[in-house]
């Protein structure tokens, strides 16, 4: 007989110490046999059950849980390969190993048993050192077995503590895009004649565009576009807080100084606002971020445009017979170059004509074979969708944009300004309103 070692290995012990309360179940026909193998089973820190049949193991084996099975092949009824079939068509929570007991040596008896299930077999009269290495080997197997277990049971507990942090960030954000959009507190603005409609698109949750607008006096107002680099929550908060420059209390609007002659507040040119704009986000605001404006100073009384554009794109106007033209000549974004010089350019605007200003997100939408939409699609939607209005314009534009990149959601945040200029028909003086005893946007 060979000697075989059947103590357990320094390497193996703390693995096979991870199977608490090891069960077996010996199935055989013959009393002694089963006797023999329960005896050294119970010397090897097992439980052991014993069933005369196979038909009466699979009772067992129905309510019971057993780490070790060793069962005799031939039996009357159902025998040991017919048993090891309907054991592993059982739906179990844990592996049990298998081991046949037979007689049969050939080859096709072995590939027989292994393809219905069986992990091992053992030929009879079982010796002993061998049946103990065996076992040994199966229960290395089934400690990894219990181990992968545990480790996907804690991987999926840990899902679920980041699925459920997901879904309390992804609440949110819902909530700051509400409190984004909010920021836009009107869509739509009437000047006694001029019209001004507003598009804010975010290409996630949150984005860091911003349009909007603020009195300059009775008869001007400023019209801006911002577009804050990257996406997210950090380029919301910083678009955030620079679209909040251009609104609230006058005192603090960054487009507006007050003249200490009069007292009045008057506009500051919008070439030395982009200037002002360039500062503090180089001095003030410690972000690695950049953006681009377009800012507008329009006489409502006479069509007078005064614009800045800061590396946004080409504002556009499409003039009453349906003519499109793009205007500026680009000029340096904000918060990249200390003492970037900026420059004011002039346009006139005539009953009937339209003015829009945009972000990058609508010219560089891309279709689906990358070709992006450009200022040529955006000069033919506005001659294609030259008989909408207002927001009924906005929203075909978006949908547009959808049907141009084949998807629902932008790869990244669009929005627009769009003034649609008329004859100034003076409207009714609203009552002022104050804030800590300056007078704020109505």
């Amino acid at each position: 007989m060979i000697d075989v070692d059947t103590s357990v290995t320094p390497q193996d012990a703390p693995l096979i110490a991870t199977i608490r309360a090891k069960q077996a179940l010996v199935v055989d026909d013959s009393a002694a046999q089963r006797l023999v193998l329960a005896k050294n089973l119970q010397r090897w820190g097992y439980q052991v059950t014993q069933a005369a049949s196979g038909d009466a193991a699979m009772d067992l084996c129905a309510t019971g849980r057993f780490d070790l099975i060793l069962s005799d092949w031939m039996m009357p009824g159902m025998n040991g390969l017919d048993f090891c079939r309907a054991f592993r068509a059982l739906d179990r929570e844990s592996y049990s190993y298998f081991i046949l007991l037979t007689s049969k040596n050939d080859k096709s008896a072995v590939a027989e048993g292994l393809n219905v299930g069986a992990d091992d077999f053992l030929s009879k009269p079982v010796s002993t050192p061998e049946l103990r290495a065996r076992i040994r080997a199966g229960e290395r197997l089934l400690a990894m077995e219990r181990q992968v277990k545990a480790r996907n049971e804690e991987l999926q507990a840990a899902l679920r503590t980041v699925q459920a942090l997901y879904d309390a960030v992804d609440r949110d954000l819902m909530e700051a895009r509400k409190l984004q959009q909010s920021l836009i507190r009107d869509r739509f603005h009437d000047f006694g004649g001029s019209q001004l409609s507003l598009l804010l698109h975010s290409s996630g949750h949150v984005g860091g565009d911003m349009v909007g607008t603020f009195p300059i006096n009775a008869q001007r107002i400023g019209i801006y576009s911002l577009d804050v680099s990257g996406h997210g929550v950090a380029a919301a908060l910083l678009g955030a807080r620079i679209g909040g420059m251009f609104g609230g209390a006058q005192s603090q609007n960054i487009a507006l100084s007050r003249n200490y002659m009069t007292g009045q507040m008057e506009a500051v040119a919008p070439h030395d606002v982009a200037a002002r704009m360039n500062t503090l986000m180089l001095q003030e605001i410690d972000t690695e971020a950049y953006l681009t404006v377009a800012y507008a100073d329009l006489d409502l009384t006479t069509g007078r445009l005064v614009m800045v554009q800061a590396g946004h794109p080409h504002p556009v106007i499409q003039r009453l017979d349906g003519g499109v033209e793009f205007l500026g000549e680009g000029g340096l974004p904000i918060g990249l170059i200390e003492g970037a010089q900026y420059s004011s350019f002039e346009a006139e605007l005539r009953p009937g004509d339209r003015l829009f200003l945009y972000s990058d997100g609508i010219t560089e939408c891309a279709d689906g074979t990358g070709f992006e939409f450009g200022e040529d699609g955006l000069s033919n939607l506005f001659v294609k969708l030259a008989k909408l209005r207002g927001l009924s314009f906005l929203d075909a534009l978006k949908w547009e944009l959808a049907l141009w990149s084949g998807r629902d959601e932008f790869s990244d945040d669009i929005s627009g300004a769009l003034l649609e200029f008329s004859a100034y028909k003076p409207g009714t003086p609203c009552r002022p309103r104050y804030y800590r005893g300056q007078p704020t946007q109505p």
